[in-house]
């Protein structure tokens, strides 16, 4: 991870996301939240060792429960008002373990504000939330769900997360998080939703990020190993198209190829 971090930080890359993956995983997730977890301790390891590199954690629970879902569950339900007080506890976690930006990805409603309440009580009013704000049930999340062991064992997360034809259920979730206090909002997937990058970049005028995900990133690279397209242009076409629709900045795989060749 240091190396790989260094590498980043000699290309110039603005900064990092962290994503764990636990050795053990319960009902409830409670590795999220643990100080000697895998985030908590990359990231005190990063901040002692690349003082300069930004350093986001990912927050949610998908990847820490052994069901999958991104919450606790209740009778085969996510309970959405529970799972607030696990986040805060993980984003807190994280906060004291040096992060920069928590940025939330669980998709339930008021995890934002409750985050936000967490932090300044805690003091830690400076540590900026990135909120997944828009973040679609979408099938592009395959291959990132079988590196982190987080696909749900049962049912799906359509409950919680947005259907892919509705745009103006993005631009709710987008302005409700701002209110309960996000410093910045997010759209998931990137490419398949240029749409939605724009309305919230031209309709908020917040700072937007844009998560180029592990399928769009896995297709570009399957495709160029079998010589059916250039994979530096296409790496930087798709960048640039997702650039232009008014994203500030991007999340992708690619991050560190793309920034040696800028």
């Amino acid at each position: 991870m240091l190396r790989d971090a260094e590498a980043a930080a000699k290309a110039k890359v603005g900064g990092i996301i962290l994503f764990g993956v636990p050795e053990t995983k319960d009902a409830t997730g409670s590795s999220a939240w643990d100080e000697k977890g895998a985030v908590q301790l990359a990231v005190s390891a990063l901040k002692k060792e690349i003082p300069e590199l930004v350093v986001i954690t990912d927050v949610c629970m998908c990847e820490y429960t052994n069901h999958g879902h991104c919450g606790v569950l209740k009778n085969g339900e996510v309970d959405n008002d529970a799972t607030l007080e696990l986040l805060s506890r993980a984003a807190l976690s994280h906060a004291r373990a040096g992060a920069d930006i928590v940025a939330p990805s669980d998709m339930m409603d008021g995890r934002v504000q409750a985050i936000r309440s967490s932090l300044d009580d805690a003091g830690f009013s400076d540590v900026s939330i990135l909120s997944y704000a828009a973040k679609y049930a979408s099938a592009y999340y395959g291959p990132f769900r079988e590196a982190a062991e987080s696909a749900p064992q049962s049912g799906d997360r359509r409950a919680y997360q947005m259907d892919p034809g509705n745009a103006q259920e993005a631009m709710r979730e987008v302005l409700a998080d701002i209110e309960e206090g996000a410093d910045a909002v997010m759209v998931k997937p990137a490419g398949p939703y240029l749409d939605i990058v724009s309305r919230v970049k031209s309709e908020t005028g917040y700072p937007v990020a844009a998560y180029q995900v592990s399928g769009e990133y896995a297709m570009i690279c399957a495709a160029a190993d079998r010589g059916w397209i250039e994979k530096d242009r296409v790496m930087m076409e798709s960048l640039l198209g997702i650039r232009r629709a008014g994203a500030d900045f991007i999340v992708t795989y690619f991050a560190t190829e793309a920034a040696k060749q800028l």
